[in-house]
């Protein structure tokens, strides 16, 4: 299996041009033969959770059917960051695009307590990503939750995909925890960051992917958009900037 990670720079509340800056990125990924790509947290609207509630939507959202054709098309699986009405209230998610199947949205269930006055707890998945049954997801903080990890261990995963926005003051911390859940579980792990400005800080980038000992396998730098590509079987990286 091909996994992908993207980089993006996100306009801030802007979703359409955000979908179109995600054409872009999952049609180069696919021209790699990619099975999977995946983008950081609220990749839609770039991290401000002030901004939350009124951009908030869900997986039928007629904006989307872009992407779903897009997965269709390539046969690609895509997880993007976005707001995701819950009722009365908002979530974090990650909405998933199958190739003609019907869409999820896995929510973030633990959050970090700054979040807490804007968003509500989510469900995550009951098992693993439908259809790719050694991928756990993940978003931000969840990785620093040594139960989370546990989980997707225990649920048999392989491949541990961490979606976030990690500012420059907190990506070393989260670079040493997901190289420590590889060599842990030994499972792949995979993080997908942003670049540019988000809720006032600086985002850091440095998407990374690492093998199941924990070691770096592949990093972007903390400027450019773009992705990175691990063939699982024979562990060969394909890194493009955008």
């Amino acid at each position: 299996m091909k996994i992908c990670v993207a980089q993006n720079r996100p306009v801030t509340g802007d979703i359409p041009a955000n979908i179109d800056n995600h054409k872009v990125i999952i049609e180069l990924a696919a021209s790699h033969g990619t099975d999977t790509i995946f983008f950081p947290e609220l990749s839609l609207t770039g991290y401000e959770p002030r901004l939350a509630k009124e951009l908030a939507t869900d997986a039928n959202d007629y904006r989307f059917d872009e992407l779903q054709k897009i997965s269709d098309t390539n046969q690609i699986v895509v997880g993007v960051g976005l707001p995701a009405k819950n009722g009365t209230g908002v979530c974090i998610g990650t909405l998933i695009f199958h190739p003609r199947r019907e869409r999820q949205i896995y929510t973030k269930k633990y959050l970090h307590p700054d979040e807490e006055e804007f968003f509500d707890h989510g469900q995550n998945f009951t098992g693993l990503l439908a259809g790719h049954n050694k991928i756990a997801l993940a978003i931000c903080y969840e990785i620093s939750v040594s139960e989370h990890a546990r989980a997707a261990f225990d649920s048999g995963a392989e491949i541990y995909m961490a979606s976030v926005a990690k500012f420059i003051n907190g990506i070393g911390k989260a670079i040493k925890r997901m190289s420590d859940i590889a060599a842990g579980y030994s499972m792949i792990t995979c993080m997908s960051n942003c670049i540019g400005e988000a809720d006032g800080y600086a985002c850091a980038g440095k998407t990374s992917i690492w093998d199941r000992h924990g070691r770096l396998a592949g990093q972007l730098d903390d400027e450019n958009e773009g992705i990175l590509i691990f063939d699982t079987g024979t562990e060969e990286l394909i890194r493009e900037i955008i």
